[in-house]
């Protein structure tokens, strides 16, 4: 997992696979097809609860391992959202003199559309380390009146 130099109870590695197929004329070549494909791994924390563990601590534990997962699961979102950029801007460039440019128009355009990935991931790090501690608090009260209400289990 390459690191942000924060750190995280939680990590998503994401791979982007990309493949071109180029078709040439005797005066151009463009990109024929372009197909991107994301493969993630989600790595969440895990704790192995304790039978006599305070109602207090699960309570919390449950609801920060829930918006962990949420946090991960958009980054998932976020990456297949660029994948899926990618692969639209590749298929929308127009011919070239030859496929040696339009090699790398494609390079060019990958390079770009993962830069902007990047960023969009930073970005919403960023967001979420703001807005954490008014995140867990407001989480943590509903969680306690759903509990109250009987619409959820005590932890």
């Amino acid at each position: 997992v390459k690191s942000t130099g924060n750190r995280h109870p939680g990590a998503t590695q994401m791979a982007f696979t990309t493949r071109v197929s180029y078709a040439q004329t005797p005066s151009s070549c463009r990109i024929a097809d372009a197909a991107v494909t994301v493969k993630v791994k989600v790595i969440l924390p895990e704790w192995r609860r304790p039978r006599k563990a305070d109602a207090d601590v699960r309570l919390f534990w449950d609801t920060l391992s829930a918006d962990i997962k949420r946090h991960e699961e958009r980054h998932v979102e976020i990456a297949k959202n660029h994948g899926g950029e990618l692969e639209e801007a590749l298929k929308a460039t127009y011919p070239q003199k030859n496929c040696d440019a339009a090699k790398a128009k494609a390079a060019a355009i990958t390079a770009a559309v993962l830069a902007k990935h990047d960023r969009a991931q930073l970005q919403f790090d960023r967001v979420e380390s703001v807005n954490f501690e008014s995140r867990i608090l407001r989480l943590l009260r509903y969680r306690m009146e759903r509990i109250g209400n009987g619409r959820l289990p005590p932890a």
